[in-house]
C-alpha cells in the first residue's frame, strides 16, 4: 500500500486546526501574554544584536564576577590605605627607635648626616605624595553636555568620551585618562593625580632600597643573634636534683631545689634583633615589588600612554600592520617631552621645585582635549 503525499499533508493540517482549537480555548489573560512577550523580546535582544561579538558575550558571561571583585575592592580599599599606613609606620618606628641609636653611635659626623638628611627628605617625599594621591580627584567627566570633540560614548554612564576617558566599575565614573584603580589608594589613577602615584612608588622604592642596602648588616647580625640566643635555650646548663639526690647530699647546703642561670640576653635585646629582621625582609619585598611597577609605569610615560592604553594601541597596531599601514599613538611627543608634559616641568629649575621637591602644581590640561603642541599634527587623530 501505498501512501500519498496529498493525503498525508491533509492529515497534518487537521492535526494541526485542532490543537489550535484547543489553544484558543485556554488561552492566557492578555496581560500575561504581554508580559510575555516583553520576556521573549528582552532574550531574543541579547542574541539577535547586529553589534553582538565574543566580548559582549564574554562580558555578559562573567558580569557577577566582575560586579563581586568591584564590590569587594570599592569596600576594601579603606582597609588597604589603613594598612599601608600602618606598614609604612612600623618602619618609621622601628627606624627612630633601633636604628637611629645605633647610628649615632657607631657612625662617622659624615655618615650620620648623610642618613638624617636623605632618610627624612624620603619620608616627606613619600608621605606627601600618597597623600595627594589618595586625596585628589583623577578627573571625572562632566555630566552636563558640550562642545568637547569626543570619540565614543560609554555605554554604562550615556555619555560622551573624549579621548584617553574611561569608565572605573569600582568609583562607577567615567575617569579622565585613567590608567587604572589602584585598591592601596582607594582612588583611580587619572589625569589629575597620575603624578602623584608615580612619585610615591618612586620614592617608596628608593626608601626600600635604602633601608635593606644599609641595613644588610644589621640584618646578617641581627639573624645571626637570634640563631645563637636559639641554641643557648637549647643548651641545659645541668641536670635537675630531684628524689635521693637531696637525701644523698648533690645539693648544696641549704638548697632544695635546682635553680638555672637566666640567659645572657633580655626580652628587649630579642625584639630589637627581630625587628631589625622585619624591617629588612619586608623593605627588601616591597622594594622588589614596587621596583618592578615603577619600571613599568616609567616605560609607558616615557612612550606616552597609560595601562589601558598600551593595550588598545597594541590591538591598534596590530589591526593596522594587516591593512598594510603603520599606527603611530597621537599622544607620543617624544621621550623627554613625555616626561616634561608629565612632570609639569617648564624650565630647569622645575626639575628641582616641582620633581625633587614637594609640589602640588596641576597637569598639563583639562584632560579633555590634549593639543599640548601645535605642531604636532602629523599624527593620526584619534
Amino acid at each position: 500500500m501505498k501512501w500519498c503525499p496529498g493525503s498525508v499533508i491533509h492529515l497534518l493540517r487537521c492535526v494541526r486546526l485542532r490543537s489550535c482549537g484547543r489553544r484558543g480555548k485556554s488561552r492566557l489573560p492578555p496581560w500575561i501574554r504581554k508580559i510575555w512577550a516583553y520576556m521573549r523580546l528582552l532574550l531574543q535582544s541579547l542574541c539577535f544584536n547586529s553589534l553582538t561579538n565574543s566580548d559582549v558575550v564574554f562580558d555578559s558571561l562573567f558580569e557577577p564576577i566582575f560586579w563581586t571583585v568591584e564590590y569587594v575592592t570599592r569596600w576594601f580599599g579603606v582597609v588597604f590605605v589603613v594598612l599601608v599606613v600602618i606598614l609604612i609606620s612600623s618602619i618609621v618606628v622601628i627606624a627612630y627607635i633601633v636604628l637611629l641609636p645605633l647610628i649615632l653611635n657607631t657612625y662617622s659626623p659624615a655618615w650620620i648626616a648623610w642618613h638624617v638628611c636623605y632618610g627624612h627628605w624620603n619620608l616627606v617625599m613619600i608621605a606627601f605624595h600618597y597623600y595627594k594621591a589618595t586625596k585628589t580627584s583623577p578627573g571625572f567627566l562632566p555630566k552636563e553636555i558640550s562642545d568637547t570633540p569626543f570619540v565614543s560614548v560609554c555605554k554604562k554612564c550615556i555619555l560622551p568620551k573624549p579621548a584617553r576617558t574611561h569608565h572605573c566599575g569600582i568609583c562607577n565614573r567615567c575617569i579622565l585618562k585613567m590608567d587604572h584603580h589602584c585598591p592601596w589608594l582607594n582612588n583611580c589613577v587619572g589625569h589629575f593625580n597620575h603624578r602623584y602615584f608615580f612619585s610615591f612608588c618612586l620614592f617608596m622604592t628608593l626608601g626600600c632600597v635604602y633601608c635593606s642596602i644599609s641595613g644588610r648588616n644589621l640584618f646578617i647580625d641581627a639573624y645571626n643573634a637570634l640563631e645563637r640566643f636559639k641554641h643557648m635555650d637549647m643548651e641545659k646548663p645541668g641536670i635537675p636534683v630531684t628524689g635521693m639526690g637531696v637525701l644523698l647530699g648533690l645539693l648544696p647546703p641549704g638548697q632544695s631545689t635546682f635553680q638555672t642561670a637566666p640567659p645572657p640576653y633580655t626580652f628587649k635585646d630579642k625584639m630589637i634583633h627581630k625587628s631589625i629582621i622585619y624591617m629588612w625582609v619586608l623593605t627588601s619585598t616591597a622594594g622588589l615589588s614596587l621596583g618592578a611597577l615603577t619600571i613599568w609605569h616609567a616605560v609607558l610615560i616615557s612612550r606616552g600612554e597609560t595601562s589601558i592604553e598600551k593595550h588598545t594601541n597594541k590591538s591598534e597596531t596590530k589591526r593596522m600592520a594587516q591593512k598594510g599601514r603603520v599606527y603611530r599613538n597621537p599622544f607620543h611627543y617624544g621621550r623627554l617631552n613625555n616626561w616634561k608634559i608629565f612632570l609639569g616641568v617648564e624650565k630647569r629649575s622645575h626639575w628641582v621645585t616641582r620633581v625633587l621637591l614637594p609640589s602640588g602644581h596641576p597637569p598639563y590640561g583639562d584632560g579633555l582635549t590634549w593639543n599640548i603642541f601645535s605642531v604636532h599634527n602629523d599624527l593620526i587623530p584619534v
